[in-house]
């Protein structure tokens, strides 16, 4: 891997995103994190984090570089059709599929291609600085076609998200707090991300794994089907064996200790690893 690195500890991968100078993402970039992906499959891994590995940059947004040599063959994009974005399309589907937290740190710009990567993610900690994010493709030419349209609306709402896309907005991270596109905002976003993954890592997995689904293939459908996903969902959980230790060490502590396990799970008193 030449523009990705990762290093694993205990059950947590950290991945870093280097493409200098300007830290654009690309389709060796895309490549390199689709395999990524496919090994983060892996029950040794149990939470994922990705980061940016050059100053006030995550990932700029996708090179326009590449963009324009495409878009300078019409005859071929026309052969292509909608396979030019599918690929990635799938690619950001199996980061959401994957049965474990993916924790983007926003440590740096943060649009294009790389807000719709972020989107993907379970949690996104953005960081204080002189940074932007959002989706600046209207202002160039085309749309957002990395599934920015889609992930932005259902995150929050059509009403907003039109507005936002319309306007190639990009915001500073404090902005991007107030409508919700990311969680936090913190001085050092890897430092927080690492720790959120721990915590995760720390649960019960199939909990974890179960929980996500839930929450991504109900949001997709109606209530009643929803429910059916997340009724299929809790009893997986109640039949794992991680479920009934985690249970069983709640309930034997003194009821006065119980909910600081609760608060502060990773506690030396929690025991359903």
């Amino acid at each position: 891997m030449s523009l990705w690195k990762t290093e694993v500890s205990d059950g947590v991968v950290v991945a870093t995103y280097t493409n200098p100078p300007m830290n654009y993402f690309c389709a060796e970039g895309a490549k390199e994190f689709s395999a990524l992906i496919e090994q983060w499959r892996s029950p040794t891994i149990r939470a994922v984090v990705l980061t940016g590995g050059m100053p006030g940059k995550f990932i700029t947004h996708y090179s326009v570089e590449e963009l324009v040599d495409l878009a300078s063959n019409p005859e071929a994009l026309r052969v292509a059709g909608t396979a030019l974005t599918t690929g990635y399309h799938a690619m950001l589907k199996r980061v959401q599929d994957l049965p474990k937290p993916v924790i983007v740190a926003m440590n740096g710009d943060t649009m294009g291609g790389g807000f719709e990567l972020s989107l993907s993610c379970d949690i996104r900690i953005g960081q204080h600085g002189d940074h932007r994010y959002g989706l600046p493709e209207v202002k160039l030419g085309i749309l957002p076609g990395g599934s920015g349209t889609q992930r932005l609306s259902r995150l929050i709402g059509a009403g907003r998200a039109v507005e936002f896309v319309l306007r190639s907005r990009v915001v500073r991270p404090e902005e991007a707090l107030t409508l919700g596109l990311v969680h936090e905002v913190v001085d050092d976003a890897s430092a927080r991300a690492k720790e959120i993954a721990a915590e995760i890592a720390s649960f019960p997995p199939i909990a974890v794994s179960r929980a996500k689904h839930a929450v991504y293939m109900g949001g997709d459908t109606h209530l009643a089907a929803g429910l059916n996903v997340e009724s299929a969902a809790f009893l997986e959980t109640m039949l794992s064996d991680d479920g009934l230790l985690a249970m069983k060490t709640y309930i034997a502590l003194p009821y006065d200790q119980r909910r600081d396990w609760l608060e502060h799970p990773t506690s030396p008193a929690y025991k359903g690893k």
